[in-house]
């Protein structure tokens, strides 16, 4: 079983959402323009790129402190120091917080954190690389490849939050066909979910349904109901968030707590969980049973990259880069996807997905990474109209 260690948490980062400058054009769509106003600083790319030469220095400086919202990062960290002989602590954080917190260290002129994994793209592309706090390095040896988009910032890798089901209380087949259905009275209080005030990933999810998903929604209502769906909300994406909030969702701090409530041995409740795939590890550590909504309209859940950024006054530089090239290798990356993902290497293999995930393209909703800045400027609003319709 993995150990994770968690660090005490500080304030919330939702309100630099607000505070954050406003855009213009098409950035919610797909494709679209980031910002109206600065692009990011270019990614760096040491022209004299020696690996051999990085490893000495690296060893020189003796130690390195990574943080991830992944407990993950403890392999990683071991995998790490046992490659190199550098000691390596990794520290899973939830993201606001590491973000805060490496924040606070570079106003301080105090880093101790070295380097990071972001799945909060809209925080890391509006707010810590714009400001100096963290910056984009990429393994010059590596840089063919990773695909141009995926440079700047650096995606690690991609991880997706579906919607899963006890297949012993359940043995034939995910209970749920349609997404619509969590919003009907028969599913009150049974779908169990992280707060998404809480979680960014889960905000941006919302946005950026509503940026790109709006067609989908509606049809899928079409197929469930035999009518077109009539709202009064801005969109068909918060017709649903609204109906799902106010169906009484479940509401956690940890995915732990999600797929202990749906695939647990001794559950005798039929709850559909909204957790990340990287708990479908606990049906082999912990005897569960649980597998993805296969065949759900319109998707079984959501995908989103996830980055890594070394800080800009980091005390070890060297050792900083050589793990953001760790984790874009096979040997570095596959212990945050060992549940299923697929790494910014495109050279990588994708890894064997969670029952019911067979077709990663083709099953999920896939967060934009162009309107990552977007959904970080849109936050707010998404955030009031949840915590308004979830009472």
């Amino acid at each position: 079983m993995r150990r994770t260690k968690k660090i005490v948490p500080v304030a919330a980062l939702l309100a630099l959402a607000a505070c954050a400058p406003s855009t213009a054009g098409q950035a919610g769509q797909p494709g679209g323009a980031q910002a109206a106003g600065k692009p990011l600083p270019a990614a760096s790319v040491d022209a004299d790129f020696d690996l051999n030469a990085l490893v000495a220095a690296a060893k020189k400086e003796g130690s390195l402190l990574v943080y991830d919202s992944s407990g993950d990062i403890e392999e990683v960290a071991a995998a790490f120091t046992a490659k190199y002989g550098i000691a390596m602590e990794g520290v899973k954080s939830d993201t606001p917080q590491t973000a805060e917190k490496m924040t606070r260290e570079h106003a301080a002129d105090n880093v101790t954190i070295d380097a990071a994994m972001y799945e909060d793209g809209g925080v890391l592309m509006g707010q810590l690389i714009p400001q100096g706090i963290v910056q984009t390095w990429v393994p010059a040896d590596l840089q063919d490849q990773i695909l141009p988009e995926d440079r700047n910032p650096l995606r690690a890798l991609s991880k997706a939050t579906v919607f899963a089901y006890n297949t012993k209380l359940s043995p034939g087949g995910c209970p749920i066909k349609n997404i619509w259905e969590l919003t009907e009275p028969a599913w009150s209080g049974k779908l169990v979910m992280q707060d998404p005030l809480g979680k960014p990933t889960v905000l941006s999810f919302f946005t950026q349904l509503d940026a790109h998903g709006n067609q989908a929604l509606e049809q899928a209502y079409q197929a469930k109901y035999g009518e077109p769906l009539k709202t009064e909300e801005k969109s068909a994406a918060y017709e649903w968030i609204k109906r799902l909030a106010a169906n009484k969702p479940v509401l956690t701090g940890s995915d732990e707590d999600i797929s202990g409530a749906v695939g647990a041995p001794g559950a005798t409740d039929k709850k559909i969980g909204f957790m990340s795939i990287s708990k479908f590890r606990n049906n082999e550590d912990k005897g569960y049973t649980q597998a993805a909504c296969a065949g759900m309209t319109p998707f079984t859940g959501f995908s989103y990259p996830k980055y890594v950024a070394v800080a800009t006054k980091s005390k070890h530089p060297n050792a900083a880069k050589l793990y953001a090239r760790f984790i874009m290798t096979e040997e570095g990356v596959k212990h945050e996807i060992g549940e299923g993902g697929i790494s910014g290497n495109s050279t990588v293999q994708p890894r064997v997905t969670p029952a019911g995930l067979a077709d990663w393209k083709g099953q999920l909703f896939h967060t934009d990474p162009k309107a990552l800045v977007s959904d970080l400027q849109n936050r707010q609003v998404a955030s009031d109209f949840w915590r308004v319709n979830h009472r």
